[in-house]
């Protein structure tokens, strides 16, 4: 190539790292959280009813989903904006709040998209170390950033803040807080109620984890009025195509189904956590569908993550501080999770 076209941030750019997508279906994939159950029948139902009309743009707000959202919540229509997965809502929040060369707060280690897309605008990140039991660092509190990113659960540990502890840190704040719930449906608490109680909370939810919505990329974000029609003005028009809006508003209706599938999650989750204790692994208590856990005996959990590729499971392992000992393993269905302890024990047994 020639002469350089690009902006200096994008140039020097190191783009985000998703999980690996097999080609084949060899794989047990517990490497990228997606939910191992299929969703509502209801969405299928939804997207077959829209398909006679895929000449037309869609709803611009995607409002069918956005009703949803609202009586889920109990909150009003003007509260949620829908986006094309979280993440496009986590690249709104960068570009309304944040100026170039001003800076975003967030935990670390965390979510590694959020050094992206500062990155992208041309912004800082203030990367601040979590405390030794997982809890908000101090140095967080009163951070002069436009805008601070606090994903809860955490990813990649999985870890809970209280709500409490939550709503001190967005009181302590000047700029906005965007609190990423993208595993929320799998925890015993969220922090929704602050969307609408503290003026500078945006929540933020997925559909592709327990809702089993990957595929469609739907998230939505829940804020005062005003927030939500600031966000507004800068999302693409028609960011959120006719089949996901119609998928995502059937699958929020379901409550049921979303209350049985995510309760097997949780219910594996217990029972992986339980039986790697048994094999001497350290987990972390999680809130998500995953785990983060240390292998025992000084096994390097870069050699545990390649003996289980080489058996054709997929699990995540991340060079990065703090998390380098560990590997994240996704919540599967319970054969999936059998096959995972059986591996794990042959390994144990063979080192």
């Amino acid at each position: 190539m020639g002469k350089n076209y690009f902006r200096e941030a994008v140039d020097r750019l190191a783009g985000y790292v998703p999980g690996f997508q097999p080609k084949v279906r060899d794989f047990v994939k517990l490497n990228t959280n997606e939910n191992p159950y299929p969703p509502s029948p209801a969405v299928l139902e939804a997207i077959r009813a829209q398909f006679d009309r895929l000449r037309l743009y869609p709803d611009p707000t995607a409002d069918v989903a956005r009703e949803q959202v609202a009586t889920l919540h109990d909150v009003a229509v003007d509260n949620v904006i829908i986006g094309n997965g979280s993440d496009e809502l986590l690249t709104l929040a960068i570009r309304a709040f944040v100026e170039a060369g001003e800076t975003v707060s967030f935990p670390e280690p965390t979510y590694s998209l959020y050094e992206v897309l500062v990155r992208i605008q041309g912004a800082v990140n203030r990367p601040v170390p979590f405390a030794d039991d997982w809890s908000l660092p101090e140095a967080l509190f009163g951070n002069d950033s436009p805008l601070t990113f606090l994903a809860n659960p955490n990813a990649p540990t999985g870890t809970l803040l209280p709500t409490d502890a939550v709503r001190k840190l967005a009181d302590s704040l000047d700029g906005m807080l965007l609190v990423d719930e993208a595993y929320a449906d799998f925890a015993e608490t969220n922090c929704m109620t602050l969307a609408t109680e503290c003026g500078n909370v945006i929540v933020t939810r997925s559909l592709s984890k327990s809702y089993s919505l990957a595929g469609l990329r739907v998230g939505f974000a829940v804020a005062s009025a005003e927030i939500i029609a600031g966000l507004m003005k800068i999302r693409d028009s028609y960011n959120v195509d006719r089949l996901a809006a119609a998928g995502a508003a059937a699958a929020i209706a379901d409550e049921a189904h979303l209350e049985a599938n995510t309760g097997r999650i949780r219910k594996t989750r217990a029972r992986l956590t339980e039986e790697l204790a048994k094999l001497g692994f350290e987990t972390l208590p999680s809130q998500a569908n995953f785990v983060l856990t240390r292998p025992p005996g000084g096994l390097p959990a870069k050699d545990y993550f390649d003996a289980l590729w080489e058996r054709l499971i997929l699990v995540r392992w991340f060079d990065r501080d703090r998390v380098r000992d560990f590997v994240r393993i996704s919540i599967g269905t319970d054969e999936e999770t059998d096959k995972l302890l059986d591996a794990t024990r042959e390994i144990l047994g063979t080192r």
